[in-house]
């Protein structure tokens, strides 16, 4: 008969060295779990991209950015003229194969489709200046402008596009919000904002700002 007697504290010291390890490995994994509490900083880093939270946030810098930089129409009409890539240099923003312009214009407003109104500016001549008013707001160069909004800040294109959108419907709100665009023919009005330079003679200008005088 095998006598088993002397083996039964062994197993005993397994158990405890079992027991030790799986304590151990609880604790490191308590000490490397966060609760995160719903509505609190954590648990908004934590849920998906929220565009309009982005653009809420975003969108007064970016305005204020604009309003500082922008020449008035004239003065960058003159200088895309003499120099368009001294032009871009000085005021705009590379965005792809289109830079982004600031720009500020007062003149009369003309005709409009869909809430974008013809612009006569004074002293601006050879260029067709339009301004977008909404509802819809469309393009990113709300987004482009201030060249620190890149693609690797988001997990994917989606992201990137909507980053956009959540800025323009930021500014809409803010900027655009009781406008009367069908009593805009025939008034004058003062906007900042910016444009795509697509082409020298043609600026459609997405505002931060608009003024009804």
């Amino acid at each position: 008969m095998t006598d088993t007697t002397k083996r039964k504290p062994q197993k005993s010291r397994m158990g405890l060295y079992a027991g030790l390890v799986a304590a151990a490995v609880l604790g490191a994994i308590a000490i490397d779990t966060t609760v995160v509490t719903i509505g609190s900083e954590q648990d908004a880093r934590v849920q998906a991209f929220n565009p309009d939270r982005f653009g809420e946030a975003q969108f007064p810098r970016i305005r204020d950015l604009v309003l500082e930089k922008a020449p008035d129409a004239v003065t960058l009409s003159t200088a895309i003229k003499a120099d368009k890539k001294g032009a871009v240099a000085e005021y705009g923003t590379p965005a792809g194969a289109f830079a982004v312009l600031p720009v500020k214009a007062t003149g009369t407003v003309g005709e409009g489709k869909s809430g974008i109104y013809q612009l006569t500016v004074d002293g601006l001549e050879g260029v067709k200046v339009r301004v977008q008013t909404g509802p819809a707001i469309n393009g990113t160069e709300l987004r482009d402008i201030p060249g620190d909004i890149v693609f690797g800040d988001f997990k994917n294109q989606i992201e990137y596009q909507d980053a956009g959108a959540g800025l323009n419907r930021a500014m809409a709100a803010d900027t655009l919000d009781g406008l009367d665009r069908d009593a805009l023919p025939g008034k004058t009005i003062t906007v900042t904002g910016v444009f795509t330079l697509i082409s020298a003679k043609n600026w459609l200008i997405t505002p931060v700002a608009l003024e009804v005088q």
